[in-house]
């Protein structure tokens, strides 16, 4: 399957410059909050026997207690009820700074208050696709 670039749009003031081939076409917005954070998402879906599966979800975060990468680590472990020790991460190089990324998500801070986080399922696509489409979201320009 070759690799063709499509753009994912513009989602609260950041370009999503690429999602990956066999994504689902059916793509839907919402907004959302928790724990003061406010939560602009994207989530690309497709058709399954039993009902449908989100291949790709992009957030933007925003938030005052998004100061640094640590704090957005935590407010993630928090919001997933994950153990923050037992979470194993890897970091990349973002164009807007490091990030950190597991098999199926990818955050980085945008700039304090603001974050971009990228989901995928790992059943489907695997890191290459996550890390290009981390990557690939940046300020709207």
């Amino acid at each position: 399957m070759s690799d063709v670039k499509r753009d994912g749009g513009v989602l609260d003031g950041l370009r999503i410059g690429y999602v990956p081939e066999g994504v689902g076409e059916e793509v839907s917005d919402f907004a959302s909050e928790w724990e003061d954070v406010h939560f602009a998402s994207r989530v690309w879906e497709r058709q399954v026997v039993d009902g449908y599966r989100a291949d790709l979800r992009v957030h933007v975060l925003r938030g005052e207690g998004l100061t640094d990468l640590d704090a957005l680590r935590q407010f993630l472990a928090g919001y997933h009820e994950r153990d923050l020790d037992g979470w194993a991460l890897a970091e990349f190089a973002h164009p807007a700074g490091t990030g950190q990324h597991d098999e199926s998500q990818a955050f980085w801070l945008v700039e304090p208050g603001v974050a971009g986080y990228v989901l995928v399922d790992p059943e489907f696509l695997g890191v290459d696709a996550l890390l290009a489409t981390a990557l690939s979201v940046e300020r709207q320009t």
